[in-house]
């Protein structure tokens, strides 16, 4: 007679072995506590997670809600003028995700020879809508409804379609990544001179357009800063992401571009702006064409060191400290530290340009010009990283207030009905000098004393020119 199989387990009791006993079934009792603990950690793990993420959406809400709010304010809503801050905002993140994307990929994976001929290129490339579109593109948008604003939106479908190339090129290491990274880019600059057109035509009664362009500027900045992290976090993944995020950026400032108010095509009662001066001769049957004022012409002409000094030092600077880079820093950290201090002086100047309202426009472009020149000087004799940074702040902070000042004398001294050709012809010309900045910047030896010795002698030069060309009389005007 076979002896009765015995129950199934139930409860705490398991099969095993008749020594182990009460062993075991205490470790299945530990094991459940800890399986019961481990479920409670991840429910609080989860409840952690969803708690900051609503944390984080209220706070980017909140964000996103106080920027519109301060957009809006003071008019910006009903002219207009918020929503080209919005969409330049979008411009600017956009531009910040693909320097964020080639940083890695394009300029410290290729080599340096290379790089500086690509580079060259670009500049050459960049010269383009500057020398032969700008001058064409004014009368040609005049002649043509809904132009200017479909031209800024051109400049955004533009490059969110080459972002979206090189996306796939960045993968492929394809032949197209140089010709994409180089497409974005001069669209990136073509930009700035169709956006100079627009401005002056969605100012509010009351508001400067000193006032208006530190605005944009101000947002442009506040659009790269949030945006960096989001397009660093993407390119942590592969910079394909990246790229995909700045396309993203780029349709929806498209859509903002397309959406402008239509006054932005508007030309009645506007007259082109010739240089020289006096009053051009008119041609038989149409207005005589006003020059631009003494003043006007000097600010620009002082205002083109320091645009010429950024694109110097921007090309010379990537590439002196990716080979020769200070002491034991990364080249990566170096160029962020000296980036990253232009910025901060450019937010710096933005700032002050809104509280030194008492200052002479002429004696600040004039002070720009020669704390450029001082601190190059500077860091010739001391190279280091410590000058190095205090090069990047100043030269930031006085593009920014030169830039204002320039503004504020096109506004005081310029008539409101040509007021947007005298805009885009100086963003035209600061454009083409910092080009000329830039190609000296890669064409000089990687030694730092030499590049910036003879940087500093091309300011020199300029300085002493500027001020010999300084007009007699000039009225004061608020910066």
């Amino acid at each position: 007679m076979s002896a009765p199989h015995p129950d199934p387990p139930s409860g705490d009791q398991r099969w095993s072995d008749p020594a182990a006993g009460p062993a075991t079934v205490g470790a299945g009792a530990r094991s459940r506590s800890a399986g019961r603990g481990l479920g409670a950690g991840a429910r609080a793990t989860a409840r952690g997670v969803r708690g900051a993420a609503r944390a984080t959406g209220r706070a980017g809400r909140y964000t996103v809600t106080q920027a519109r709010r301060a957009a809006r304010a003071e008019g910006a809503g009903d002219s207009g003028l918020s929503r080209l801050i919005e969409m330049h905002a979008f411009n600017t993140a956009g531009d910040a995700a693909v320097a964020i994307s080639l940083a890695g990929t394009l300029f410290f994976q290729v080599p340096t020879g290379e790089a500086r001929g690509q580079v060259a290129l670009f500049l050459g490339l960049t010269m383009l809508p500057f020398a032969i579109v700008a001058p064409l593109i004014g009368p040609f948008l005049d002649r043509f409804s809904h132009g200017r604003r479909w031209a800024i939106g051109a400049t955004m479908a533009i490059r969110g379609f080459l972002c979206w190339v090189l996306a796939t090129a960045v993968v492929e290491d394809s032949k197209w990544l140089f010709p994409a990274a180089l497409g974005v880019l001069v669209a990136s600059k073509a930009y700035g001179v169709t956006r100079a057109a627009a401005v002056p035509r969605l100012v509010p009664r009351n508001f400067t357009l000193v006032k208006a362009n530190a605005r944009i500027s101000l947002a442009g900045i506040v659009g790269a800063t949030v945006s960096a992290p989001i397009a660093a976090l993407a390119a942590s993944f592969g910079p394909e992401w990246s790229l995909r995020y700045a396309f993203a950026l780029f349709v929806v400032a498209t859509i903002l571009a397309i959406l402008l108010p239509a006054k932005v095509d508007s030309s009645q009662g506007e007259i082109r702006l010739a240089l020289g001066p006096g009053s051009q001769a008119p041609a038989p049957g149409r207005p005589a064409r006003p020059r631009v004022p003494p003043a006007v012409a000097f600010a620009l002409r002082a205002n083109c060191g320091p645009r010429w000094l950024s694109g110097f030092l921007i090309m010379f600077m990537a590439f002196l400290l990716r080979e020769n880079p200070i002491g034991g820093w990364k080249p990566e950290v170096l160029l962020a530290v000296v980036i990253g201090a232009a910025g901060l002086g450019n937010t710096l100047g933005i700032a002050l340009g809104s509280l030194l309202r008492r200052v002479n426009p002429m004696t600040t472009v004039v002070l720009a010009l020669l704390a450029d020149l001082a601190l190059v000087l500077l860091a010739a004799l001391f190279y280091g990283v410590v000058t190095a940074a205090l090069l990047g702040l100043t030269a930031g902070l006085a593009q920014a207030l030169a830039k204002l000042s320039l503004d504020a004398t096109i506004q005081r001294d310029v008539p409101e009905r040509v007021q947007s050709s005298a805009f885009a012809l100086s963003d035209t010309t600061l454009q083409l000098a910092w080009v000329l900045g830039g190609f000296l910047g890669i064409a000089l030896p990687l030694n730092p004393q030499l590049g910036l010795g003879v940087a500093c002698a091309v300011l020199a030069v300029w300085s002493v020119y500027v001020l010999s060309s300084r007009p007699a009389t000039a009225g004061p005007a608020p910066a």
